[in-house]
């Protein structure tokens, strides 16, 4: 059974709006270097349409990209990518499935079919997945901003407090820190 890894963005004060990251060559490998240990990416609608809207085009030469950008996105390209959606059933982005039918019984089936692990880049799905316990590690990479709006991390709310064991922090030339941390059982 692979680990489900939630991976995201995350503003010193929660915002995990995608536009107050650092976007640079190292956090690119930061998000390359996860993707490739992995062997599907998890996203919610919203965030694989966001996904969907660019990344195909940076894959395809279409768009100019620094090499970092264009290698994420040539691996993303080739990654199996699922998509939990209530509303959308067509995703025709190379290698994307529909997760479909009840959400603990599904991404559970594709956690224990994926032994190189799931990983997970969706804010609003991870709230959900995490109030399901389905969530075994994080990878947050903390950037040195304060955004001041949302969204932010866990906004919708958690039913209890989540204990997490750290497992390694590393600071980025950029200020960044990449926070991995592992569900304390």
């Amino acid at each position: 059974m692979g680990l489900l890894t939630f991976g995201i963005n995350v503003t010193l004060d929660g915002c995990v709006d995608h536009r107050e990251g650092i976007a640079d060559d190292e956090t690119h490998a930061f998000f390359t270097r996860l993707m490739d240990q992995g062997g599907a990416m998890l996203w919610g609608r919203v965030t694989y349409e966001m996904m969907e809207s660019y990344w195909p085009a940076v894959a395809r030469g279409d768009v100019a990209a620094p090499p970092a950008m264009r290698a994420w996105a040539v691996k993303l390209e080739a990654k199996p990518k699922y998509v939990v959606s209530s509303t959308r059933k067509d995703f025709p982005w190379t290698h994307s499935h529909p997760i479909a039918g009840d959400l603990r019984t599904a991404v559970q089936k594709l956690k224990d079919a994926t032994p190189a692990g799931v990983l997970l880049g969706s804010g609003k799905l991870a709230t959900e997945l995490d109030r399901l316990d389905l969530i075994d590690e994080y990878e947050l990479l903390v950037h040195p901003r304060i955004a001041g709006h949302g969204p932010t991390l866990y906004q919708g709310g958690l039913p209890s407090t989540r204990r997490l064991e750290l497992v390694s922090a590393k600071p980025l030339r950029n200020g960044a820190v990449a926070m991995h941390y592992r569900r304390a059982r």
